[in-house]
């Protein structure tokens, strides 16, 4: 007689073997003093903030960096009621008094007392720029940290360059190069015949991505995909009366959005990329119930497009009935 083990005793020899695997893979770490915490906020608990000119002055190495910064929206950023800027160098390297004690006498500052920045993980790279900006710009970081960029260990200076003039957002004509130093694929992708003209720099990646993170699929801006490929492709929007009910919310299930082989970013070519879906036929037939011509012979071989004009939807009727075939 066969004995069977109760699934009770199944479930739980799953869990314990669950359980130690997830031993392995991860290890409580200790909580760290608030001290150093502290540290990574603000820098050299001892030191003491001694303002811009007294940083800067020591050091003509920074005269440029400083001139920069000055220029930069950043540096832009003075108090009316006292005058002293909002944003200043030690906002994010620390207090400096420590760092300038003895820059005459060395001929140079001491780096090693201000903040690491370099030196940190993304995350705490990202954690500095986000004392500020996480109440600044709320609407557009609220979602930062559960980002796959942050999740990636991507951090803020991996895009945004603070010492470099003006411009410390990357350009529509920076950011495609930026974007596809990661983004491998998607570089392919747009080196095919069709796709979006991001290369050519008509385009760019934000116009239809959040780097910030977004709620929504893959970071789009939209919670649709249709809504964001409408924003430009507006003859598609709808509703119509006649619609083709695979393209109304995801332009994906035809579209490749970056890039294809194929013309008009399809990802499969006509009429196979039609047939996944719809059974092939031929041609119209003629009053003597034949095909209308030779060349509807082919029809298997032709573009659905010839005769199905507007796939996307429409509004007009058509003799049978479908909305979106046109009348021989």
């Amino acid at each position: 007689m066969r004995y069977q083990v109760p699934l009770f005793l199944v479930l739980a020899s799953v869990v314990i073997v669950a359980c130690s695997d997830l031993a392995t893979l991860r290890s409580s770490q200790p909580i760290a003093p608030v001290r150093d915490y502290e540290t990574i906020l603000v820098g050299n608990l001892d030191a003491n903030y001694i303002g811009d000119e007294n940083c800067l002055k020591e050091c003509h190495v920074h005269d440029k960096v400083g001139k920069d910064f000055k220029l930069s929206v950043h540096g832009d950023q003075i108090s009316q009621e006292t005058g002293l800027p909002l944003v200043n160098c030690e906002s994010c390297h620390g207090p400096g008094s420590l760092a300038v004690e003895h820059a005459a006498e060395n001929k140079t500052c001491d780096f090693k007392q201000l903040l690491p920045l370099s030196e940190f993980p993304a995350q705490a790279q990202s954690m500095i720029c986000l004392r500020c900006h996480s109440a600044a710009s709320t609407p557009n970081l609220i979602n930062w940290n559960s980002s796959i960029h942050a999740l990636s260990e991507v951090s803020c200076f991996n895009c945004h360059k603070l010492h470099t003039g003006p411009q410390q957002k990357l350009g529509r004509l920076e950011q495609y190069d930026a974007c596809v130093t990661c983004h491998i694929s998607v570089k392919m992708a747009f080196s095919q015949f069709s796709h979006h003209p991001v290369p050519e720099h008509k385009m760019s990646c934000t116009d239809c991505h959040d780097p910030h993170n977004s709620s929504n699929s893959t970071n789009l801006k939209s919670m649709q995909i249709k809504a964001v490929c409408t924003r430009c492709h507006m003859e598609y929007q709808g509703p119509f009366v006649y619609e083709h009910a695979d393209v109304t919310e995801d332009c994906t299930n035809c579209h490749n959005p970056h890039g294809s082989p194929n013309n008009n970013l399809l990802t499969v070519s006509q009429p196979f990329l039609c047939m996944q879906c719809h059974a092939g036929h031929h041609g119209p037939l003629s009053d003597q119930g034949t095909l209308a011509n030779d060349s509807m012979k082919q029809a298997f071989f032709s573009r659905c497009t010839d005769c199905h004009s507007s796939i996307h939807g429409t509004d007009i009727p058509s003799a049978h009935g479908r909305g979106t075939f046109i009348a021989r």
